[in-house]
C-alpha cells in the first residue's frame, strides 16, 4: 500500500508526515508513506491524505500552479482521502477567505466566525478558534472506531466549513453554536481539526485512516 501526502507547498507538511509514518508504525502496517509533489506519484497511491494551513486564496493558487488539482480530483473520486484542516476547506465550493472557489466536491461554503462571539457566561471568545475543543459525533464512521465521543481535538482556525448537505457531517464542535468539523462522504473524509496535533486521538484517526477500506 502506497499512501500519498500531498505537498503542494503550503500546510504542516512535514507534521503531518511524521504523524502518517507513526500511524503506520502503531498499526503494524507494511505501507509506504511518501510525501510527494509529484501529480505522477499522487495517482499512482493507494491512498491520499490531504493537508494545508494558512489563506485559503494561497492555498489554492498554490494548488493550482503546482499542478496537482487534475490528480486530486481523479483520487477523490475512487481513493480513501483524508482532507486535514485547509485541506479539507478546500474540498468546498467556495470560501469567503477572498471570495475563493474550492475543488466542489462538497457542496456547501467555508465562513468566518461571526466578530463579537462570547461564551454562555459572557466571556469574549477569540478568531482564531485555537487550541482543545471537543468533537461529538454527529453519526457513526469507520474512523471514529476506538474514538470516544466527545474526544478533544486541536483546532487552529478562523473559518469553518456549512456543508450544504447536512447528512454529510459526522462531527461538530462549539464556538460557541455548533459548527461542522469532520465530514464524510464514501471514499472521502476531512476534519477541521489537525489530527497532527492531536496526539493519541488524531494518531488514532490516521490509523484507521489507513486501515480503512471504504
Amino acid at each position: 500500500m502506497k499512501v500519498a501526502v500531498v505537498d503542494y507547498g503550503m500546510g504542516n507538511l512535514h507534521s503531518v508526515f511524521k504523524s502518517v509514518q507513526a500511524a503506520r508504525q502503531s498499526a503494524g502496517l507494511n505501507a509506504e508513506i511518501v510525501l510527494t509533489n509529484r501529480a505522477e506519484e499522487v495517482a499512482s497511491a493507494d491512498k491520499i491524505v490531504f493537508p494545508g494551513q494558512g489563506a485559503m486564496p494561497d492555498c489554492m493558487a498554490a494548488l493550482s500552479h503546482s499542478g496537482l488539482g487534475e490528480a486530486l480530483t481523479e483520487g477523490l473520486k475512487n481513493k480513501p482521502f483524508f482532507g486535514i484542516c485547509v485541506g479539507a476547506q478546500l474540498l468546498f465550493e467556495r470560501s469567503e477567505e477572498g471570495d475563493t472557489a474550492g475543488l466542489a466536491w462538497f457542496g456547501g461554503q467555508v465562513k468566518r466566525f461571526a466578530a463579537g462571539l462570547a461564551d454562555g457566561a459572557g466571556n469574549k471568545l477569540k478568531v482564531p478558534h485555537m487550541g482543545w475543543n471537543c468533537v461529538r459525533q454527529t453519526r457513526p464512521h469507520p474512523l471514529f472506531d476506538g474514538i470516544g465521543d466527545g474526544e478533544r481535538f486541536y483546532f487552529v482556525h478562523s473559518y469553518y466549513f456549512a456543508p450544504q448537505d447536512a447528512r454529510i457531517v459526522v462531527g461538530e464542535s462549539d464556538y460557541p453554536e455548533p459548527f461542522a468539523c469532520a465530514v464524510a462522504r464514501d471514499n472521502v473524509f476531512a476534519t477541521q481539526f489537525h489530527t497532527e496535533k492531536s496526539h493519541l486521538a488524531g494518531l488514532r484517526l490516521l490509523q484507521n485512516f489507513l486501515n480503512w477500506r471504504p
